[in-house]
C-alpha cells in the first residue's frame, strides 16, 4: 500500500479545516476535474493521492477470476448510509474480528477500462451485527440488546427521498452516535484499484453476510451495490471468536432477498487473514449502459 491518509475528514456537506482536511464534494470535483488527475490538493494544502496498488500474485489472481464487462447489479444501499466523514485505507478502529483485506477494481461498464479518480466507500456491520452511527436502530431500535431483532427493512430513521442519490430507494442516515467504525473512502488509482483493511462482517437476522458499497465519480453516485462471501467460509469464520458469540444465524446466500451469484467475493488467505478481490463495473456517465 501506498502513503496513507488516515483521520481525513470527507463531506458533501462542508469543507472542513485543519491538516489532512477535506470536503467529500471538494474530493469528487477535483477527482473529475480533468482525465489523468492522480491527486487532489485540499485547501489547507494536504494531498490525497489514491493508493498504490499491492501487485501481489494473489491480487492479480483473484482479479483475473473476477473480470468482468458486465454492467454491476444497483442494490439498496440500505437504512444505515451516511458520509462518514472518513478518507481511510484501515476502517477497523478498535473492532475484532478476522482480518480482511477488501480490494475493488472498478471499470467503466462500456469500455470495460479501469476508472481512475473515482471514489469509492464501503460499510459494513462488526461481529455482533451493530452499525457505526445507528448502534440504537442497528439493535432494532430499542438500543438496549447487543443483537440486531431485524433486517434493516423499511424507511431509515431520517426518512424522505433519497439523499443525493443511492437509487433513491432510502434516505441517507442522520447518525445517532459519534461512532465511525468500519466505514470509510478511498480513490481508484490508475488502474481503478482501492484496497481497505477491514474485518470479515457479522450478521443480524433476515440478511445474509455482506458489505455495502457506492462509488462516486464526476460529483455523481455511479453504483450502490453490495457484495458478499461464499458460504463455506461463512461458516468457518462464524465458529471463531468473536462472531461464535453471536448465535441463531437466520438468512444465508441462498435465502437472501438481494443475493445473486455475481456478488460473491473471490477470497484467498492471506497472513493472518484473508484477501478479497471484486470488479465492480460501473455506469460512469449515467446514461444506463
Amino acid at each position: 500500500m501506498g502513503h496513507d491518509h488516515e483521520g481525513q475528514r470527507v463531506s458533501r456537506r462542508r469543507l472542513i479545516t485543519g491538516i489532512s482536511s477535506i470536503g467529500l464534494g471538494g474530493l469528487l470535483a477535483a477527482c473529475s476535474s480533468e482525465a489523468g488527475t492522480t491527486a487532489v490538493t485540499t485547501t489547507t494544502g494536504a494531498t490525497v493521492t489514491p493508493e498504490a496498488t499491492t501487485t501481489s500474485n494473489d491480487l492479480n489472481a483473484l482479479f483475473a477470476d473476477a473480470n468482468t464487462c458486465t454492467l454491476t447489479q444497483t442494490t439498496t444501499q440500505g437504512p444505515y448510509y451516511f458520509d462518514a466523514d472518513k478518507v481511510r485505507s484501515d476502517i477497523r478502529e478498535d473492532k475484532q474480528g478476522v482480518r480482511l483485506r477488501v480490494a475493488i477494481k472498478v471499470q467503466d461498464s462500456e469500455t470495460c477500462k479501469p476508472l481512475p479518480n473515482a471514489v469509492v466507500e464501503i460499510w459494513h456491520c462488526d461481529a455482533a451485527g451493530l452499525y457505526s452511527g445507528a448502534e440504537a436502530a442497528s439493535t432494532g431500535g430499542g438500543g438496549g440488546g447487543n443483537r440486531p431483532s431485524g433486517a434493516p427493512t423499511g424507511a431509515p430513521p431520517s426518512g424522505g427521498p433519497g439523499g443525493g442519490g443511492g437509487e433513491g430507494d432510502m434516505a441517507d442516515l442522520t447518525p445517532t452516535d459519534d461512532k465511525r467504525y468500519l466505514r470509510g473512502a478511498q480513490v481508484t488509482n490508475s488502474d481503478g484499484i482501492v484496497e481497505f483493511t477491514t474485518i470479515w462482517p457479522g450478521w443480524y437476522r433476515g440478511r445474509t453476510i455482506h458489505i455495502h458499497a457506492m462509488i462516486h465519480f464526476s460529483n455523481q453516485r455511479v453504483l450502490t451495490t453490495q457484495f458478499m462471501f461464499d458460504e463455506s467460509m461463512n461458516s468457518k469464520i462464524m465458529a471463531m471468536a468473536p462472531y461464535s458469540e453471536h448465535t441463531g444465524r437466520d438468512t444465508f446466500n441462498d435465502n437472501d432477498n438481494i443475493y445473486k451469484e455475481g456478488m460473491i467475493m473471490k477470497v484467498a488467505a492471506e497472513d493472518d487473514g484473508y484477501l478479497g478481490a471484486i470488479v465492480f463495473a460501473a455506469d460512469s456517465d449515467k446514461d444506463g449502459s
